[in-house]
């Protein structure tokens, strides 16, 4: 068991006042077996009115619309988790589904939906023969296939940290043999994806101790990663940033089926098109928990 503390704080800055239109937020950590949220706090400047909802995929969403004008915007939560995930994790893998090829059951197949589908083309078949590579025999042991997978997205690349919005088209990422965590994520689910997989992108949190993950600045970041649904075991977690399997130090937010679902902070301004001065994030993520308020 291991609890820690998060701390995400995004400031925006304009050249004068303006009208801030609706925003939308995805901070809140998602709870599941292994991951408790002990308490959330969630602070905005310039007030703002906040409802709470849900998406599709069952993630936290909160809308922030605004009464006045400003000539800032800073958005801060902090949260409490505990995660119980093993480091080393044994999966309870269906006799089905243990070695590739398998089929999902019909309702599986009905529940997956697009998950189990691609979300960018391929129309030479460069990605779904890059990814058939790893398939080492007929059958073959499912779990290694993954593991083989996700680790030649880090083995063919080499990890960028990219500030900007969006995220590479899978091609995009092998033809420049770079790309950020959620390049890496969604050139893994897309080629999982053609291999026949349900497969859904995470976005969230690491948890980096010992300071030496990829995509992990100092004690935490901002993270991005994949799941399988594998039969008999469910959702397994694959880092392809840094060769981790299971979750024993991710902290999920937002699930997915593409990352442009997964924004943290999202929302427009009325003004002057050259009002934006710029945007500054601060993650951190400490074995000493946060207080349970917003100083």
């Amino acid at each position: 068991m291991t609890v820690i503390g998060i701390r995400h704080r995004t400031a925006y800055r304009y050249r004068e006042p303006v009208s801030l239109g609706p925003h939308r937020l995805m901070l809140r950590p998602r709870e599941s077996r292994d991951i408790r949220l002990i308490a959330f706090d969630i602070s905005i400047t310039p007030r703002a009115r906040l409802t709470w909802g849900q998406d599709v995929y069952g993630n936290t969403v909160v809308a922030a619309t605004f009464s006045e004008m400003t000539d800032s915007l800073v958005v801060e939560s902090v949260a409490q988790v505990r995660i119980d995930a093993a480091e080393w994790p044994v999966f309870d893998i269906a006799a089905s589904a243990i070695s590739y090829p398998f089929f999902y059951s019909d309702d599986e197949w009905a529940e997956l939906g697009v998950l189990a589908v691609p979300c960018h083309a391929d129309p030479a078949g460069r990605l779904g023969n890059w990814a058939r590579a790893f398939v080492r025999g007929n059958p073959t042991d499912t779990l290694s296939l993954l593991k083989d997978l996700s680790a030649g997205v880090a083995a063919g690349t080499v990890y960028q940290t990219r500030d900007e919005e969006g995220t590479q088209p899978p091609l995009q990422t092998l033809d420049r043999g770079m790309g950020s965590c959620r390049d890496f994520a969604l050139l893994f689910v897309e080629a999982a994806r053609l291999l026949g997989f349900g497969a859904r992108l995470i976005s969230g949190y690491v948890h980096n101790s010992d300071g030496d993950l990829a995509g992990a600045a100092g004690s935490g970041t901002t993270h991005a990663w994949a799941e399988i649904y594998l039969p008999g075991a469910g959702w397994i977690a694959f880092d392809p940033t840094n060769h981790g399997f299971g979750g024993h130090n991710l902290v999920p937010v937002a699930v997915v089926r593409d990352m442009v679902h997964a924004v943290p902070v999202a929302g427009s301004y009325v003004g002057d098109p050259d009002a934006f001065e710029g945007m500054t994030i601060a993650v951190s993520v400490t074995d000493k928990p946060w207080p349970l308020r917003i100083a």
